[in-house]
Order: structure tokens, then sequence, then C-alpha cells
């Protein structure tokens, strides 16, 4: 899929979730979904990106994916330049401090989890040389 492709793609998931109280359709219905919205690293411009999610406690596990993509995903890069973020999960709107799980142990419990929600995971790290970055989003008070 091209970038431009994925931008409509992206946008199309972004709206439904939004009119639609967090719940998506087609090959996304019943999944854990969130919205994730850093600021651009280079632009300074909010950017959402929809993501499946999985959970452990109170926080919100990602992974930088990019569907198995050699190139980690533009929302870690902004990340990496400042982790303070929102997350949408259709009822609730919330700032996190997104932290990469750099522990091996640590992440490969999470992931292991998060594999076994979207078992789809396991292709894209089946599909790049990459290690798939894990990140937990840590909800901040107020």
């Amino acid at each position: 899929m091209s970038p431009q492709d994925m931008r409509r793609f992206n946008a199309a998931l972004i709206a439904e979730f939004r009119a639609n109280g967090g719940r998506l359709g087609g090959a996304f219905e019943g999944r854990q979904m969130l919205l994730l919205t850093t600021t651009g690293r280079h632009s300074g411009v909010p950017r959402t990106s929809p993501l499946a999610y999985s959970g452990d406690g109170s926080r919100y596990v990602v992974t930088a994916s990019n569907r198995g993509s050699d190139r980690h995903p533009e929302w870690y890069r902004n990340l990496l330049a400042d982790p303070a973020a929102i997350v949408e999960t259709g009822d609730r709107t919330f700032v996190v401090r997104a932290t990469e799980v750099v522990e091996p142990a640590e992440r490969e419990r999470l992931w292991a989890a998060h594999k076994a929600l979207v078992p789809s995971f396991g292709d894209y790290e089946a599909a790049t040389a990459r290690t798939i970055p894990v990140l937990v989003l840590e909800p901040l008070a107020g």
C-alpha cells in the first residue's frame, strides 16, 4: 500500500472510530483499537494513528510493527522525540506518557500477549529484519 493510500485508509478508520464510539467494522470488528495522537517531530503538528492495543494493568501496550515494513512508523519516531501523547479509546480521551520496553523478558512477555490478541503481528515480525518496538502508554493523572 502506498503512503498516500495508507493515509486515506487511516483517515477512514479514524472517522469510523470517532463516529461509532470506538467501534470498527469489517476486518477490525471486535478488535481493541485506540487512536494515538503524537506531535510531529519536525512539524509540531498533531498526528493521529489508529492502533491495535493490548492491556497490561492500567497500561496500554502498542507495537511499532508498521505492517512488517523495514522502517519504523512515523508515530513511533514522534514518540521518541516527545513521549507525551493523547489516547482516545472511544469513551475516553486522556494524556499518556510512552515508554519503549527494552528489558528483554518484559518485552517478550508483552509482545507475546499482543500477538495472542492479533496473530497477524507474528506475520509482521516474520516480514522484517528489525526488532519491532513494544511501547507502554501510561495514563497520566489529571
